[in-house]
């Protein structure tokens, strides 16, 4: 099982990623080891959605970051 999920930064900002692992990712950004969310922290989990495969992950990921898709996953998930 993958996820696409969603963390409000303490910027205001929502940040976008897909993993395997849940508990894992979330370690590693409440630890500062992700550079993208690390000067944002605390980080806050908004959503999560679950998925088959990687390849679904990644492309959903892609998609919630492009215009359209943030615009659709601000209406339906926060």
């Amino acid at each position: 099982m993958w996820y696409v999920y969603f963390r409000e930064l303490a910027s205001g900002d929502v940040y976008v990623g897909s993993t395997n692992d849940l508990r894992r990712r979330f370690d590693s950004h409440a630890a500062g080891q992700v550079a993208s969310t690390k000067p944002h922290l605390p980080a806050t989990l908004k959503s999560h959605v679950a998925v088959a495969t990687e390849r679904n992950a990644r492309e959903l990921e892609a998609y919630f970051k492009s215009g359209s898709g943030k615009a659709f996953a601000k209406k339906r998930f926060w």
